[in-house]
C-alpha cells in the first residue's frame, strides 16, 4: 500500500504553504510603518557614531544649553524664556542644512517672537567657520558643538539637520530630523499654542 498523499492533498498543502510565505513577505512593511523614522525617511543626512562616544537617546524636557559662539560671545538658552527658540543642528557640509539657512536667517529677521541659534555638528575651528560664514551669512548666533562632548540635554544627533523647537517656557515643543522651512516652524509654533504665522 502506497503511502504518498492524494495529489489533491498535496495541492492544499502547497497552497498553505504559499499564503504563509506571502504573509510573511509582507509583514516587515507593516513593521516599518509603525518604526521611528530614520534621516533617510526625512532627507536628512545619516550621522556616523563614534564607538567612543555613548549615544545619547532621549531628551531633557527642559534643555539647558551655554556655549560660547563663534564671535565670542556666551550662548545662554535659559535667557531666551519669552521666545520661542530654534535650536538647529547642522554642518557646512550638509547640502540639506545649507538650503535651510536662509529661510531660518529670514525668520530670525522677520518674527519677534522667533529666535535662531546654529549648532554646527563637526570638527571644524571657529576660524574657518568664520570664513565659511562670509560666504553663507546668517543673523542668527551660530556656535561649534564639540561632536564628542555635544550638549548634554539633547540627543545625539542620528542625521543632520536635526532641530528643536524650545517653547518660551523653555520645555521642547517640537523636534524635526531632516530639512525644515519657515512654514513649518510656524506651523508647530500654532500648533503648540502659540501665535500663528504674521502674529507675534
Amino acid at each position: 500500500m502506497s503511502s504518498r498523499a492524494p495529489t489533491g492533498s498535496l495541492l492544499v498543502v502547497a497552497l498553505a504553504a504559499t499564503m504563509l510565505l506571502a504573509a510573511c513577505k509582507q509583514k516587515p512593511a507593516d513593521t516599518d510603518l509603525a518604526a521611528p523614522q530614520t534621516p533617510a525617511d526625512t532627507g536628512a543626512l545619516t550621522l556616523p557614531q563614534p564607538a567612543e562616544q555613548p549615544r545619547t537617546e532621549s531628551d531633557v524636557d527642559v534643555p539647558k544649553l551655554t556655549i560660547a559662539t563663534v564671535d565670542g560671545q556666551q550662548y545662554d538658552l535659559a535667557a531666551r524664556r519669552g521666545k520661542w527658540v530654534v535650536v538647529n543642528f547642522w554642518a557646512t557640509w550638509c547640502k540639506p542644512c545649507l538650503k535651510e539657512m536662509p529661510e531660518l536667517s529670514a525668520l530670525d529677521a522677520m518674527r519677534e517672537h522667533i529666535e535662531v541659534v546654529g549648532l554646527a555638528y563637526e570638527d571644524i575651528t571657529p576660524d574657518d567657520m568664520k570664513v565659511f560664514l562670509k560666504l553663507h551669512p546668517v543673523v542668527y548666533p551660530i556656535a561649534v558643538v564639540d561632536t564628542f562632548n555635544p550638549p548634554a540635554d539633547f540627543a545625539t544627533p542620528r542625521g543632520l539637520p536635526m532641530t528643536y523647537l524650545i517653547a518660551p517656557d523653555g520645555k521642547v515643543a517640537d523636534k524635526f530630523l531632516g530639512p525644515i522651512t519657515a512654514k513649518d516652524i510656524e506651523a508647530a509654533i500654532t500648533k503648540a499654542g502659540g501665535p500663528k504665522a504674521g502674529q507675534s
